[in-house]
């Protein structure tokens, strides 16, 4: 089967879910997933779900803590870059038919590593794997070398209102 290259982007709840999504159909199909997390290092309750499908789909993050509210720091840069380069390996290994990039734009927005970077990946992907890429502010260049991009915009969101997330429905 061809793979194929899909961005998740936009400001809107709703990029992580669908990646989580895609892995569960693709698990109900027989497919072995890569599920890696840039940025993220706390415990979601995602975490837990997918544990139970560990015989295909397999979790790693690479980020130590979320510091979205925070600048990153010598050792997130480091973490995700050195997450960024085992999932190269891990694409290129033939274990997985679809390995999910969480928050990867993320990632290029603070800098942890580029564009560049990641479009060196993408381009050198076997024709075999699908490649999800999740995270708002989708580097332009990522979009145009996407075969699907789907844009999660914020209508309404009751976080402006102060709730704050909730263990099961946004952590």
């Amino acid at each position: 089967m061809k793979g194929y290259v899909q961005v998740y982007t936009g400001n809107g709840k709703g990029k992580t879910t669908a990646a989580i999504g895609l892995a569960l159909r693709a698990a109900g199909a027989g497919l072995k997933i890569y599920f890696a997390q840039f940025v993220k290092g706390m415990r979601y309750s995602e975490l837990g779900a997918l544990s139970l499908l560990s015989d295909f789909i397999t979790v790693k993050q690479y980020g130590r803590r979320c510091f979205i509210r925070n600048e990153p720091d010598e050792h997130d840069i480091r973490a995700a870059r050195d997450g960024l380069e085992e999932v190269a390996g891990i694409i290129l290994s033939g274990k997985y038919d679809i390995v999910i990039l969480d928050e990867a734009n993320i990632a290029i927005f603070y800098n942890l590593f580029s564009a560049d970077d990641l479009l060196e990946l993408i381009r050198t992907k076997p024709d075999n794997i699908e490649l999800v890429i999740t995270g708002r502010y989708a580097d332009p260049r990522i979009i145009e070398e996407a075969d699907l991009v789907t844009e999660m915009k914020e209508v309404k969101h009751y976080y402006r209102q102060g709730v704050t997330a909730r263990e099961g429905i946004e952590k």
